[in-house]
């Protein structure tokens, strides 16, 4: 920084060495690349981790010969981690284990963090700029590593690959460094949903609540099924023999498919169920289901026939999930009319649809050919039954919380003032009389003399509309006119008493009258009286 007296300032050295420390700010998407390299190696270093303690709990051969094929099924299973599908030569492999979102989601999301902490990001709202740092290469990372996975029995998705690299990506590392900005600038969650709009941020608060209820509700299902049938769950476990190495295994598996078997379980309290293969159907209105396969976990699932009296309850979640969502819906952003309520509860209901529609799409998908083609619920249908029935109670539930939140705010309407009186009009001001020279004759003789009083300048007739009120003004141009009038009668004096004095001194009679004439200001009206008999009959 340079000032007037000063040279400019070319960077002195210490400067220079200060813009070059450790402490400097780092260009964000370079930053971004080194934190998506990261969060792809340290996953793929758990994943091979893990595949090195199977191959080594298992019956191998020469660890040099089955180095390429460990590799590979680390990478696979590093895809799959990002639910990426694959190909094989019997059909598709779709169903993939939602749980392992969560491994590559952690790293982004400390990778995230890790990037704001060294990168200069001013403001909350350039948070995109970090996430999308970290998802574009991460996506490349995700699409190379697709391609060197090949095999000819697998091939994973390379546009699957790219695409769920790049959402998983932006949202787990975008998050990241949304909370680390927050917990730099001391900003809470609860301020930041402020900055939202009072009717979106009430719809989101209850679509979430409505659909984490549903969640629960389908958790809470599945344990207890998978706890009235834990001896069949135990038998099967007996009839694999994993060992101990590979009981672990086991169950790290079963917990990665947990959350598909929660979908599945909030599908069946929904209504429309899920299948487990071609042509079979668990649902409320009956169980149809084959042979399945030999997990511990698929215990849970009815026998065929009439679905299990106690898992009927389960219907009622969606109606708790809609009534819970309807009234988190209002409580924010309550309604003025009430006729408007039931219609953002039932938008709280589709949104939650949506979502349901969405959870239930990526929980299910074929394994295999054959049979096995289609495991897992219809998402359209799930979708479509969450809108109507957490919809309708959401509605129903938003219009009740809308009244009571509004029952102490309706506005009183108020009764019209009273009509003041008008108020009575102040007496006119006498005027004051004419001050009358003394040697205008009044009242002598038949003749009456009387004087007109001549209209003040700014003087106005008066309206029959004008109510007597003064302004501040009148005072004013009041007492400008009595001292107009004095003037007068001072000049009128000096005159009057000139004239007398010319009249004494013997003047000429013309010279007179015209000086009269022309000083003569004042005006009077005569008015005769007659006797009856003195005036004129009219003329036949």
């Amino acid at each position: 920084m340079s000032t007037p007296g000063s040279p400019p300032d070319r960077g002195r050295p210490s400067q220079r060495l200060r813009t070059s420390g450790a402490d400097a700010p780092r260009p964000v998407y370079s930053t971004g690349g080194i934190a998506a390299a990261t969060a792809a190696g340290l996953g793929l270093a758990v994943i091979i981790t893990l595949a090195i303690i199977g191959w080594v709990a298992a019956p191998h051969d020469a660890f040099g010969e089955e180095i390429v094929d460990i590799l590979q099924g680390a990478v696979l299973a590093w895809l799959v981690g990002h639910h990426v599908s694959f190909s094989v030569p019997d059909g598709q492999i779709a169903l993939l284990p939602l749980g392992l979102v969560l491994v590559p989601g952690l790293l982004l999301y400390r990778s995230g963090r890790w990037l704001a902490r060294s990168c200069s990001i001013p403001r909350l709202r350039y948070v995109y700029r970090a996430a999308l740092a970290i998802a574009g290469p991460y996506a490349a990372i995700a699409g190379t590593l697709a391609l060197l996975a090949r095999t000819e029995t697998v091939e994973p998705s390379m546009p699957r690959a790219l695409v769920m690299g790049f959402v998983i990506a932006f949202l787990s590392g975008g998050l990241g460094a949304l909370r680390q900005l927050m917990l730099d600038k001391g900003v809470a969650a609860r301020d930041l949903l402020d900055l939202m709009p009072a009717r979106s941020r009430s719809l989101l608060v209850g679509m979430l609540v409505s659909t984490g209820t549903l969640l629960l509700g389908g958790l809470l299902l599945f344990l207890v099924a998978l706890a009235i049938n834990l001896p069949e769950a135990v038998e099967t476990t007996r009839a694999l023999r994993p060992g101990l190495v590979g009981g672990v295994l086991l169950l790290v598996v079963q917990l990665a498919y947990l959350p598909n078997a929660v979908v599945f379980s909030l599908c069946y309290a929904l209504g429309p169920g899920f299948a487990v293969g071609t042509g079979t159907v668990v649902a409320p209105m009956g169980v149809s289901a084959g042979a399945l396969p030999m997990l511990p976990m698929l215990a849970a699932v009815p026998e065929n026939g009439a679905a299990p009296v106690a898992s009927l309850i389960a219907l009622a979640v969606p109606f708790v999930a809609g009534a819970m969502g309807g009234v988190l819906t209002q409580r924010s952003a309550p309604d003025v009319v009430s006729e408007a309520a039931p219609l953002w509860g039932f938008v709280c209901g589709v949104t939650t649809g949506m979502l349901c529609a969405a959870l239930a799409e990526v929980a299910g998908g074929p394994l295999g050919g054959e049979r096995l083609s289609e495991v897992g619920p219809s998402a359209w249908q799930v979708g479509l039954v969450a809108a109507l029935e957490v919809g309708v109670a959401a509605a129903v539930a938003a219009w009740t919380a809308n009244w009571w939140y509004t029952r102490g705010r309706r506005p009183v309407r108020s009764r019209p003032a009273p009509r003041k009186e008008p108020e009575a009009r102040p007496e006119p001001k006498p005027r004051p009389e004419p001050r009358l020279p003394t040697d205008v004759p009044v009242g002598e003789g038949l003749a009456t003399v009387t004087p007109l009083r001549r209209r003040e300048d700014g003087d106005s007739p008066s309206s029959p509309g004008q109510d007597g009120r003064e302004d501040t003004g009148r005072a004013d141009r009041a007492a400008e006119r009595a001292e107009r009038r004095r003037a007068r009668r001072e000049l009128r004096e000096r005159r009057r008493e000139e004239r007398r004095a010319r009249r004494a001194e013997g003047g000429r009679w013309w010279r007179r009258g015209s000086v009269e004439d022309e000083e003569s200001e004042e005006l009077y009206g005569i008015t005769y009286e007659a006797a009856p008999g003195d005036t004129d009959a009219p003329r036949g």
